[in-house]
């Protein structure tokens, strides 16, 4: 199973159920140490869209309601290897996992406010993207793209896919709109 990637390098890998286990392991953990704290934990990303390649780092989606609760459970998250890495409130915190030793990152994990605009959009894209492959494959063949052209670059990389990011969500979010009113 390949999880994990130098921090600021860019490749992708074909999508790996193995993914899926890792990802479920963290939920786990996380649902174990938040308890109550977190409302709800998913697995998001491009790990999650079966259809796609990516890159081999596993997203997580934290909804809380409480930032403040969370920072409480810091020291125990740290002690599952789970690392506060910054506080971007009011949209979200980042934790992470990895070898920090060989600055490889595995998981990003990203605490946002549950039914916010960020929580929404992350778990929209991901539905949106594994329900219509059409989507999926316009999306994998951009980040196949920029992955070539910035290996060494994953900021110009996330950069160069944000238009398209942001008309995928758009349509996500309408979908996800029709989908609830039918």
């Amino acid at each position: 199973m390949s999880i994990g990637m130098k921090r600021g390098t860019v490749y992708l890998e074909e999508h790996q159920t193995q993914w899926e286990s890792a990802a479920s392991d963290c939920v786990s953990a996380i649902k174990r140490i938040l308890c109550d704290t977190a409302v709800d934990v998913q697995h998001i990303g491009s790990t999650s869209i079966k259809t796609i390649p990516a890159k081999p780092i596993i997203d997580i989606a934290v909804g809380v309601r409480d930032y403040d609760a969370v920072l409480a459970k810091k020291d125990e998250l740290e002690a599952e290897d789970i690392i506060f890495r910054f506080d971007e409130r009011p949209s979200q915190f980042l934790f992470v996992m990895g070898d920090f030793e060989k600055d490889t990152r595995t998981h990003h994990i990203h605490v946002v406010l549950y039914d916010s605009k960020e929580w929404n959009d992350y778990i929209n894209f991901r539905d949106y993207l594994n329900s219509h492959e059409d989507k999926a494959n316009e999306y994998a063949e951009m980040k196949k793209y920029l992955s070539e052209k910035y290996p060494n670059d994953r900021n110009t990389y996330c950069n160069e896919k944000g238009e398209l990011v942001t008309k995928l969500l758009a349509e996500a979010a309408e979908w996800r709109k029709t989908e609830r009113d039918a």
